[in-house]
């Protein structure tokens, strides 16, 4: 038997895809001959907003900056806490049937500990720890964070770092889907998650950085790839971006306004009776920065507040959620992408899909989540300074529409 070259698979959302994001990419590249495969979110994030540029340009940056095969995740699941996140993009990749490794940055770059924290996050004792202190009146937070320490020493505090927390959540999407990939971190370089300014011994701005200068019209071309750059400039220029949720503020609020509290218990990530927090909330408050602080409190984060808000404009809905992909959607692919796809095509565990009329053979929950993607995109395009049409889920691809992207 002829052992084929090796195949690596990363997730990301790069929102924008920055100097960061291709220091990544070119480090995988190094070890992984036989191509880089990425599951990358659509048009909305974990952040609980849409993605800064839509998803069909940031797919090409990607390919412009080194990978080889763009798959996407779902709404439902880009949309969404670590876990479920993590979990739909490990499904994805697990289903590809020929990835050998995953690759992700964290600020610790050391995956063993990374994954004796997984499995013990995972364990009947950390479970049994976090009721316990629950059972004391701990948000549940601090009563995980409180039970990781009782197990973890000194090693729990990885667990106060948001890649290290995603990383976290990659290893255990692995051990619980019994994946044969084998896990890899990177040490991540350039400012911290979500710092507000640069930080003075690195050049690398986080992505969150980034999207300020862009939304204030500033300059933003020393922080990304030049090649990404131009696609990302071009996109702004045409009016497609940057993309915020301002447009639609009132929209959400009517949204909101017009919802019962059985129908907000419904929405996902709500627990410990939220959305009677939220009920209230919207009765006073006229704006979306308004109504996000009025719910926060040291239970609950603006990102899960945020998502929730988010999902219920989106017409998400717990009982609704899908357990995992339905399918794998192609968004680009290079020379190497297409021969990957001919291996994955005999290999994949689901259905894989370019465009719309892939649908048509497909399933019931493979048609229900592409009409959910079809729903939001609509919604999507009109949160960009010139309003969208709908239906691009319908016609647009890179490859069958490049009069989008100004080819």
């Amino acid at each position: 038997m002829i052992e084929r070259p090796l195949i690596t698979g990363i997730v990301a959302e790069f929102n924008p895809l920055h100097l960061g994001h291709e220091y990544l990419i070119q480090k995988v590249k190094q070890s992984s001959p036989g191509g880089l495969a990425v599951v990358m979110s659509g048009n909305y994030v974990q952040r609980g907003e849409p993605a800064a540029f839509y998803k069909w340009p940031r797919a090409l940056a990607a390919l412009s900056c080194g990978a080889d095969l763009v798959l996407e995740l779902p709404v439902s699941f880009s949309v969404a806490g670590a876990e479920r996140f993590a979990f739909g993009a490990i499904s994805i990749l697990n289903a590809l049937g020929c990835v050998d490794q995953l690759v992700f940055g964290s600020e610790s770059g050391d995956v063993s500990t990374l994954n004796i924290i997984a499995k013990a996050l995972q364990s009947s004792a950390f479970e049994a720890a976090v009721k316990s202190h629950l059972s004391l009146g701990l948000p549940f937070a601090a009563a995980r964070q409180a039970a990781a320490k009782e197990l973890l020493g000194d090693s729990a505090a990885l667990l106060s770092e948001p890649n290290n927390i995603l990383g976290i959540e990659y290893c255990k999407a692995l051990l619980r889907t019994q994946s044969p990939m084998q896990p890899k971190t990177i040490q991540r370089i350039g400012s911290a998650h979500d710092a507000p300014q640069l930080a003075s011994n690195t050049h690398i701005a986080s992505a969150s950085q980034i999207r300020r200068l862009i939304q204030q019209k500033e300059p933003f071309s020393a922080f990304v790839p030049k090649v990404a750059y131009s696609i990302f400039e071009r996109e702004r220029l045409a009016g497609r971006a940057p993309a915020s949720l301002a447009p639609l503020e009132n929209a959400i609020l009517s949204r909101l306004r017009t919802m019962s509290r059985e129908e907000l218990s419904q929405l996902p990530d709500i627990s410990e009776g939220l959305e009677n927090r939220i009920f209230s909330s919207v009765r006073t408050c006229t704006s979306l920065e308004q109504l996000l602080i009025s719910i926060k409190s040291k239970r609950y984060s603006h990102a899960r507040i945020r998502r929730i808000l988010l999902s219920a404009f989106l017409g998400l809905n717990q009982r609704e959620l899908p357990e995992a992909p339905a399918y794998i959607r192609i968004l680009a692919f290079n020379e190497t992408g297409r021969n990957m796809l001919r291996n994955i095509r005999r290999t994949a565990t689901l259905p894989i899909v370019t465009n719309a009329a892939d649908f048509a053979p497909l399933n019931s929950n493979a048609k229900a989540m592409f009409e959910t993607e079809c729903r939001t995109t609509d919604l999507y395009s009109l949160c960009t300074p010139e309003k969208g049409p709908c239906g691009l889920e319908m016609t647009c691809s890179y490859w069958e529409r490049k009069d989008f992207f100004g080819n």
